[in-house]
């Protein structure tokens, strides 16, 4: 019986070790897929962003304040459905080297992020005129 309780200790080791080995190659390529799927949505956000809604969209006033930081703003404007997301929307902020600009602004849910981003580029009409 000592042979055979060995046998079958090797054989239970052996198919604990490969399965062990399977799982972890599934989770690794679970993973692999998961970051590539992200990483593409994230690119696509910063690359080709779309609007929150279709045209005509909904007009939403926003004032930036002097010492808001450009994370900040980009919060408040995906907290009030301007953006999808922030930190595309900060990527592209210095991708494409804009700057934000405080003051009150009319802007739209039909708008995309960059559209968004080029209005905040310029200094609202107050700050202009004084």
């Amino acid at each position: 019986m000592g042979r055979i309780a060995k046998g079958i200790n090797k054989v239970t080791g052996t198919v604990i070790g490969v399965s062990g080995r399977l799982i972890l190659l599934a989770l690794v390529i679970l993973l692999l897929v998961e970051g590539m799927s992200r990483g593409y949505a994230f690119g696509y956000d910063i690359f080709h962003p779309t609007a929150m809604e279709e045209a005509p969209g909904t007009d939403i006033s926003v004032t930036i304040p002097e010492d808001q930081s450009d994370s900040e703003t980009a919060a408040m404007l995906e907290d009030v459905g301007l953006i999808a997301n922030r930190y595309a929307m900060m990527f592209q902020l210095k991708f494409y080297e804009y700057e934000i600009y405080p003051g009150t602004y009319q802007l739209n849910t039909a708008m995309t992020s960059k559209e968004i981003l080029r209005e905040l580029n310029e200094k609202p009409a107050e700050e202009t005129d004084s």
